[in-house]
């Protein structure tokens, strides 16, 4: 097809701003799909999507509209609106010339919205601003067109204004789409040049790769050469999604489909990568995406020690269809073999464990999330700690650096003085303040990523009624004082439940750690020692008190020497007991630790 007949385009908001429900109606009224087979949120494919009524995953559909006499080619790619799935974002602004920036009219700008309209513009593409949800009686367009103006730049005076759930002003969304956005570029002549921009795994056809077709046609039964795996493959089937995969045999420079090859491993293909014509033309490789940065590692550990083979195949499957997130064998005395998996943020990790659980039935204990830190050595050289229990002693390294995150939050301005106690509380440093309205703040600080992943978003949410929003990116590592926690029973050190906290909340956080401890862990015999540490010194403990046993029951009067005899005989045996009896810690204990609710409140 002629390019000047093509449009790709994507819709970006934040989240719950209508960006599945819009795509539904632009299905819907093109008549991709007919009325009977319609469904809610179409592209959301995943049950955990449709059920927490959020977009995970990036999905693509060609839709078709006429516009003036002519027949037009749209490519629609729906995207994820949280800030852990930005990746998913990313990947999908590269297959596109426009996107469609999405605000509801009710809540206005949002920190998610602002980000994403960064990614786009950075991007180059042609950015559609589109007011949303006007049929709600409390919404306010206007407001919502001066926040875009004021917090974004983009000239929002001839906005459209829609509703995606009622589908007025989807029609002439359509028309702008096709007038604004620009044709996609390339030479159906030149040499093959493919942008891969995802891969999902099937179990009867191997891995389907996501493509994008940037110059030259492609073909079925051609070879195919991906430049950065060095990977050939065979093109079985080509095709375009409607949203169903249907097969079209090719695909010419701008359109957007899939390619299936009986790829048996992810491996073998990369996300970003550039497809070619194997043993044809040299070409040059198209720009890429960054691989996705973890920032939020955590361990997985089976309950019933036979299952780990059964969670290796569990993540290695979910990776084929997740490649954002990593995992590697790791060992801990106290929960035995599990994996150390690294995830984009705390609802990525959720999503993931949430999945093992459901698609592939495993029961497993999670340790505490935890951030990538980094220490500083006596010679300058600098190493990365991904868990608490590869962190040396203080003595073995010069300084230790954490991650902080530029974290922007969008408060109604009543609740300023409520988020600025909050962000003070977790270290934040305040940059600067910018008002989007009258009645709405935009408020940026730098706080550490280990502080927003502990309970900062839910005490945001709770202090703002549910209207505060944020979003954040990394800005860099700072160095902090920082300590590792380590918790010991009965003298031994829990590899599980050790942590990296701030000197300054290190007292609180062990004794809340070893209260939980107390009411879990059952009484034994001998008397049994909990204690929270730093290196060698202890800042908190509890004791558990023995279970007595009256040995001197059947003593029925006589002489008194016989009873403390029998006593000082039990006495010795709790004392031998101690050194060498183990001490049974529940899965209920390690849980209650892990679990993250402090019942005493948060005295950071």
């Amino acid at each position: 097809m002629d390019t000047q007949f093509i449009r790709n385009f994507c819709i970006i908001a934040h989240i719950d701003h209508g960006k599945s429900t819009l795509a539904d109606r632009l299905i819907e009224l093109t008549g991709t799909v007919q009325k009977r087979e319609m469904r809610a949120q179409m592209l959301d494919s995943m049950d955990l999507e449709r059920e927490r009524g959020i977009t995970i995953k990036a999905s693509a559909v060609t839709i078709w509209h006429t516009y003036k006499g002519q027949k037009y080619e749209l490519n629609l790619i729906d995207t994820p609106g949280h800030v852990d799935f930005n990746y998913e974002v990313q990947k999908a602004l590269q297959a596109c010339e426009g996107a469609l920036l999405l605000v509801d009219a009710s809540q206005g700008v949002e920190a998610q919205t602002v980000a994403n309209a960064y990614l786009a513009v950075e991007a180059g593409l042609e950015v559609l601003p589109v007011v949303n949800k006007v049929d709600l009686p409390h919404a306010r367009p206007d407001a919502a067109c001066e926040e875009i103006e004021n917090s974004i730049g983009i000239d929002a005076s001839d906005a459209l204004r829609v509703s995606a759930k009622s589908g007025i002003g989807v029609m002439e969304l359509l028309d702008r789409l096709v007038e604004r956005i620009p044709p996609p570029k390339g030479d159906p002549n030149a040499p093959l040049r493919c942008l891969i921009f995802d891969a999902v795994y099937n179990e009867f056809r191997g891995i389907i790769v996501y493509m994008r077709v940037v110059e030259g046609t492609l073909k079925e039964r051609e070879i195919t050469h991906m430049l950065g795996t060095d990977k050939v493959y065979e093109a079985v089937e080509i095709g375009r999604f409607t949203p169903e995969m249907k097969r079209t045999g090719s695909l010419s420079p701008g359109e957007v489909g899939y390619f299936i090859s009986n790829i048996k491993n992810l491996g073998d293909v990369r996300i970003g990568d550039t497809m070619t014509i194997h043993k044809g033309p040299k070409v040059e490789m198209l720009p890429g995406y960054r691989p996705p940065m973890h920032m939020v590692y955590a361990d997985f550990y089976p309950t019933n020690t036979g299952d780990f083979e059964s969670l290796r195949e569990a993540l290695e499957t979910l990776s084929l269809s997740d490649s954002s997130f990593s995992f590697e064998a790791v060992t801990s005395e106290a929960l035995g073999f599990g994996f150390r998996c690294g995830f984009l943020g705390l609802l990525h990790m959720e999503i993931v464990q949430e999945r093992l659980e459901r698609e592939h039935d495993i029961d497993m204990i999670q340790t505490a999330p935890t951030v990538t830190y980094r220490i500083r050595l006596e010679n300058g050289e600098e190493r990365e700690i991904h868990s608490p229990g590869q962190l040396p002693t203080s003595d073995k390294y010069a300084q230790i650096l954490e991650p902080y995150a530029r974290v922007n939050i969008l408060t109604p301005t009543e609740f300023i003085g409520n988020v600025m106690t909050i962000a003070s509380d977790h270290r934040g440093t305040y940059v600067r303040q910018e008002h989007l309205s009258p009645t709405r703040v935009q408020l940026v600080y730098d706080i550490p990523l280990a502080e927003l992943i502990y309970d900062f978003f839910d005490k945001l949410k709770s202090s703002t009624r549910g209207y505060g929003t944020l979003n954040y990116e990394i800005s860099g590592f700072k160095e902090s004082d920082l300590v590792k926690l380590r918790i010991l029973v009965n003298t031994k050190e829990v590899d599980a439940l050790t942590c990296i906290v701030h000197k300054d909340q290190a007292e609180f956080r062990g004794r809340s750690a070893i209260k939980k401890m107390r009411k879990e862990i059952p009484r034994h015999l001998f008397e049994i020692a909990l204690q929270a540490a730093i290196d060698g010194r202890i800042i908190a403990r509890e004791t558990i008190s023995a279970l007595r046993k009256d040995v001197t029951a059947k003593c029925y009067g006589g002489d008194v020497t016989r009873k403390r005899k029998l006593l000082e005989k039990q006495k010795e045996g709790k004392r031998r007991m101690r050194q060498i009896g183990n001490v049974d810690i529940p899965q209920k204990a390690f849980l209650a630790v892990l679990g993250g609710d402090d019942e005493e409140g948060d005295k950071k």
